[in-house]
């Protein structure tokens, strides 16, 4: 299965890395190391998450207090989103 990162959720893990960084740079480097192998894990396994919140959806717990929101379609896993467990999710709009 091929593994693609939306341009949202490349922005979501770069802005969480910086912002984990500035306090403990290793553990910066510890959770996106666990974004990605989870997200491998992912593609090998992609019913493994919970149904979404969203129709259409998957999510996926990488810590406590970090999601993986993604979606199959065909032969691709996208992963659309990386959010913090407090982020209301989908946003009201």
């Amino acid at each position: 299965m091929k593994l693609e990162w939306t341009e949202s959720a490349v922005t979501d893990r770069e802005a969480i890395y910086d912002f984990i960084e500035d306090d403990n740079p290793r553990a910066a480097k510890a959770l996106d190391l666990r974004f990605k192998e989870l997200s491998a894990r992912l593609r090998r396994f992609p019913r493994m998450g919970r149904p979404g919140r969203v129709e259409g959806t998957r999510e996926m717990v990488a810590l406590s207090n970090y999601i993986l929101v993604y979606e199959v379609d065909g032969k691709t896993l996208r992963i659309l989103r990386v959010l913090h467990a407090a982020r209301q999710w989908p946003a009201d709009e």
